[in-house]
């Protein structure tokens, strides 16, 4: 397929049913895992969307996903929670970027982690430990576990490193939980899932009604099944459920909707094209790899071109040109079977040629 960007009126045509996008969907979803949800859109809404495959092995293999299967987020939920809770905050002039946690709070105030900046949380460049293990290191008591974290010595000194980790995330939403006088979960549906009629968002774990409709991901050999509507990440399944790290589930047709207010922000959000376009710049300085506010950027980007990216460990993928106007999304779930890569990274890779070029 060309790697040049397809004109803007190809999009309904590749997104049609049996289309480009649903012959290339469904021939990569088999080696990928537990089927596979897709969609494309505009500013205008959803253009878009197909479903293919088993929902998974054993008694879910006679069920079809769909545009309102739940699919464990895992790291799409420092997106979708996280990111508009935090912007909410910045526009409202209450979270400074560049104020070190120690501001905050006091007792982070002469420990390792209070030196470093939402800033730095946001573009993973706080050179905290890479890994959580938060259980055999801190305990099971979230006070603890938030104390640890702080305390824990720097992997690197900030700003000198790109490095992903989710005690980036984790410290982050015990910040904006603290700022916005809430827990994640309420903040999260009051600024961003409510005002934009996610109604299918929420996180784990999941009530019965909820949990009928969600994909099953991976064998839990303490449970002696696969988890379902249960948080498969195991740092947020810790908290609670609620962290800004993981836990969020949502569907393809509420994500649809989060990506489309991103390209056309509605009147009176509260992290609008302020915090968008903040986001979308490049936040690394040259470090690779190079990334924004949360989001994955192309080095130099300017908030108006490139395509800008996320992931999420069970399978998430979404994507959001603003110089194209579109917008898609991949919901897989590599976890259900095994947590090979290759064959999920292939599929990506050629789903985002065929959309963005």
């Amino acid at each position: 397929m060309s790697h040049q960007p397809p004109a803007p009126d190809r999009l309904p045509v590749l997104a049609a049913p049996g289309g480009a996008l649903d012959r290339l969907v469904r021939a990569g979803s088999r080696g990928v895992g537990a089927g596979a949800v897709w969609a494309v859109g505009d500013a205008g809404g959803t253009v878009g969307r197909g479903a293919h495959g088993p929902l998974g092995q054993g008694p879910y293999a006679r069920l079809s996903p769909g545009p309102d299967t739940r699919y464990d987020l895992a790291s799409l939920t420092k997106i979708v929670a996280l990111w508009p809770c935090a912007g909410a905050l910045w526009q409202a002039g209450r979270l400074p970027l560049d104020e070190p946690l120690g501001h905050y709070w006091p007792d982070a105030a002469g420990q390792p982690a209070g030196e470093v900046t939402a800033r730095q949380l946001l573009a993973h460049t706080a050179g905290l430990l890479p890994r959580t293990n938060f259980e055999r290191l801190y305990g099971r008591d979230l006070a603890a576990i938030r104390s640890g974290v702080i305390a824990a010595p720097l992997h690197r000194a900030p700003g000198t490193a790109v490095e992903y980790t989710d005690r980036a995330a984790v410290l982050l939403g015990h910040l904006v939980e603290h700022l916005g006088g809430a827990p994640l979960d309420e903040l999260a549906a009051r600024r961003a899932w409510r005002p934009l009629g996610m109604s299918d968002t929420r996180y784990g774990p999941l009530g019965p009604g909820d949990t009928a409709h969600a994909a099953p991901t991976e064998y839990d050999e303490t449970l002696g099944a696969h988890l379902r509507g249960v948080v498969h990440d195991p740092s947020a399944r810790l908290l609670g459920g609620v962290s800004g790290n993981a836990g969020a589930f949502s569907t393809a047709r509420d994500l649809g909707r989060f990506l489309t207010a991103l390209l056309d922000p509605p009147p009176g959000l509260s992290w609008g094209e302020p915090w968008i376009a903040e986001s979308l710049r490049e936040q690394t300085g040259g470090l690779t790899p190079a990334r924004g506010l949360s989001w994955l950027v192309a080095p130099g980007t300017d908030p108006a071109h490139g395509t800008f990216v996320h992931y999420g460990f069970t399978g998430t993928g979404i994507w959001i040109s603003r110089r194209l106007g579109r917008w898609a999304l991949l919901l897989t779930n590599k976890v259900h079977y095994d947590r090979g890569v290759q064959p999920l990274t292939d599929l990506r890779n050629a789903f985002r040629r065929a959309v963005f070029g």
